[in-house]
């Protein structure tokens, strides 16, 4: 009776909150890499070299250190419901106004505040759903949470390149109607939340009696499990040195995320493609992510996994960076882009598993914002460096074999916190 509860449960909790908050990451992905598009006729427009873009592109995630950690502990006394939409509105507003930059400071100004109001988005929704799903459920709903990222790039690839072909409609370049088209649903998504979303089980008036009494003790034993083992306070989550080691693996990942997001569109146009070719063949790379990183999080959840499943992904996606440097034509270019793809999709899911495995409450959502604000700095250091690089050796070479490095930096990094698990008594938490 309680196995076919559970799976009644978790089926209703699942159809309820996660196509919804894949839609938000879906918008979010979008508003944040969009200027990868923008960057084919914005540069241009605006006479920025490839270094002041990598720069500006990159400094996003100045905002976002700042302002992650303070936004996640309001999100655990607030609710998700409040404070997500504050995020959603916020950001909205700000991406938008992209299309009204004049130069280089205006666009290091927007980049700035965009990741000081979408701070709280991706490390509250992690929290949010630790409240939601016990953790044998939690890297593969992660998964498919996740994969709105790469879809977003499939759908919005495409779609970007169509509203770069607006330009002069209206006395407007395409990419000013790029960013005013594609920053409305996240207004319109933020106002959504505040009618949608649930703060916690006990509140889930769309659950039975039975599922919601169920959920809410499953979760709390969960919760008391942990009592002795897991840290609670806002202190142990910052001074946990294996939050810091995890910041560290994160920060690879996300050099090579976000390099993917912002450069992929010049790499691939770099082979003399039209604007709207470059749309299509963006989307190829991020359609084998999404089905790679859902079946390996589950691989994950079912042998209770998680070192080797970031381990090995962070070297594929080194891999596939190493040889997108040297490709020679655009088909090697794309599968190249394929298994960079693959790899950093891969790898999160079970990263993002390893959290909340030895800390909860205020101390879990102080933690994961230290590992997304820090780790996501790998997204400033990566397309600045890719940018910087380029500048001085007109090639993307050099730069991808930069983030290469920080990715196998990441998959030793994971190593050395196992083995210390593993000394220390503490693999369950971390390794496994």
């Amino acid at each position: 009776m309680d196995r076919s509860l559970e799976q009644a449960t978790m089926r209703r909790v699942a159809w309820r909150l996660v196509p919804f908050i894949c839609l938000l990451y879906f918008i979010a992905f979008i508003d944040r890499v969009n200027i990868g598009f923008a960057a084919l006729t914005m540069n241009k427009d605006l006479g920025f070299s490839s270094a002041v873009f990598g720069f500006g592109a990159g400094v996003f995630f100045f905002g976002y250190f700042l302002f992650e950690v303070p936004s996640n502990i309001i999100l655990d006394k607030v609710g998700a419901r409040l404070w997500i939409a504050r995020v959603m509105i916020t950001w909205g507003l700000i991406s938008g106004a992209f299309a009204f930059v004049k130069g280089e400071y205006s666009f290091y100004a927007l980049r700035f505040l965009l990741g000081a109001a979408e701070a709280g988005f991706f490390p509250g929704i992690i929290l949010y759903l630790s409240y939601w799903f016990p953790a044998r459920y939690r890297a593969g709903v992660v998964s498919l949470f996740m994969a709105a990222a790469p879809i977003s790039v499939v759908l919005g690839s495409p779609i970007s390149s169509a509203l770069l072909g607006m330009d002069g409609v209206l006395g407007l370049h395409g990419w000013q109607w790029m960013f005013l088209v594609e920053a409305a649903p996240a207004v319109v998504l933020g106002i959504v939340v505040l009618f949608y979303m649930t703060d916690r089980p006990e509140k889930a008036k769309w659950l039975s009696d039975e599922q919601r009494a169920w959920l809410v003790t499953e979760m709390n034993a969960e919760r008391s499990a942990k009592q002795t083992a897991a840290k609670h306070s806002v202190m142990a989550g910052l001074a946990d040195i294996r939050v810091l080691a995890l910041a560290l693996i994160y920060f690879g990942t996300s050099a090579g995320l976000y390099t993917l997001g912002i450069w992929a569109p010049q790499i691939i146009k770099s082979f003399g493609l039209s604007t709207m070719a470059v749309g299509f063949l963006n989307g190829v790379p991020p359609t084998l992510a999404i089905v790679a990183m859902i079946l390996w999080a589950r691989h994950s959840d079912r042998t209770g996994e998680r070192t080797w499943h970031v381990v090995i992904a962070c070297l594929v996606a080194s891999l596939g960076l190493l040889l997108a440097g040297g490709a020679a034509s655009a088909v090697a270019v794309i599968a190249a882009l394929s298994l960079v793809n693959i790899g950093i999709s891969a790898a999160k899911p079970p990263l993002w598993a390893m959290p909340t495995m030895f800390l909860s409450g205020p101390a879990a959502a102080v933690g994961i914002a230290t590992i997304n604000s820090i780790g996501n700095l790998g997204g400033f250091v990566g397309p600045w460096a890719i940018g910087w690089i380029k500048d001085r050796t007109g090639s993307f070479t050099g730069g991808l074999i930069f983030v290469a490095g920080l990715l196998v930096l990441s998959a030793v990094v994971t190593l050395i916190v196992a083995r210390a698990g593993r000394r220390g008594g503490t693999a369950d938490a971390v390794a496994h």
